[in-house]
């Protein structure tokens, strides 16, 4: 069974977020949790972290899950509303800027075991 927890508009670019939701999947919580606290991107892993533990109370409070079998199976980052904005240049013309925002989902589940499988 998976259980979710997700986060949207989020004001970080998603290619940032992705660079540590890639490390951070297929790992178990309490690694991935541990990579997180230690991660040299400390704005971009407290957002993560913060799903993260929402994920595993989720999971906790309604999947009835053990939380030390839990893995991050999936992390889903997509692309959020961007806010256009204006600056003053030279001449009395403007260029755009372009203010990038995120969705987050993530997944956390217990392994399955196919190893004791009959076939």
């Amino acid at each position: 069974m998976e259980t979710m927890a997700s986060l949207k508009n989020i004001r970080i670019t998603p290619r940032k977020l992705a660079v540590i939701a890639d490390e951070v999947r297929g790992k178990p919580v309490a690694q991935a949790m541990n990579y997180l606290a230690l991660s040299s991107r400390r704005r971009v892993a407290a957002v993560i972290s913060g799903v993260l533990k929402s994920a595993v109370a989720n999971a906790e409070q309604k999947g009835n899950m053990d939380i030390d079998k839990l893995t991050v199976s999936r992390i889903l980052v997509g692309k959020g509303p961007t806010l256009k904005r204006f600056k003053s240049r030279a001449k009395g013309s403007a260029s755009r800027i372009l203010k990038y925002s995120c969705n987050l989902k993530v997944f956390v589940s217990e392994p399955v075991n196919t190893k004791g499988k009959a076939k």
